[in-house]
């Protein structure tokens, strides 16, 4: 099974912003930790990160066209304004594609406890760290085994 996680906006600053909110470690941390849980279950992953609306819109499509199993986005700011990315993840339906968000945003500002994206996906994980990342994979190829 091949994946394509898509990171959104400052997901590349990880380690440097909001370190109460997000921890030390960085963005390379986390694609490391990505790709090799997902080598562990036998998935291939894509590792994506875009501070461009308008690029994470081409990737969601791309998915669909390249035929990869499903998508794990976290999009970051994006989730909380973005309809044009919401738009996107229902235009790849039925490619499954899990929201993940490394803080809990529903434990945070008011505006963040909204999600565009969210009523498009097959489950949205939050507050989980790196490991909410895992979990979406793991929900990706258990949904492909069905």
């Amino acid at each position: 099974m091949k994946i394509m996680v898509i990171n959104g906006p400052s997901l590349n600053m990880l380690g440097i912003r909001e370190k109460e909110v997000y921890g030390s470690a960085s963005y390379g941390d986390l694609v490391r930790f990505i790709e090799e849980s997902a080598a562990r279950l036998g998935v291939q992953v894509q590792v994506l990160q875009s501070n461009h609306e308008g690029q994470i819109i081409d990737w969601l499509q791309q998915a669909w066209f390249d035929g990869f199993g499903g998508v794990v986005i976290n999009p970051g700011a994006y989730t909380h304004t973005s309809i044009a990315i919401a738009d996107a993840i229902r235009s790849i339906a039925p490619l499954p594609v899990v929201e993940v968000h490394l803080s809990d945003i529903d434990a945070r500002e008011d505006y963040r406890k909204v999600s565009y994206c969210a009523p498009f996906c097959v489950a949205q994980i939050k507050g989980q760290g790196f490991a909410g990342y895992l979990q979406a994979i793991e929900k990706l190829q258990k949904m492909a085994v069905l």
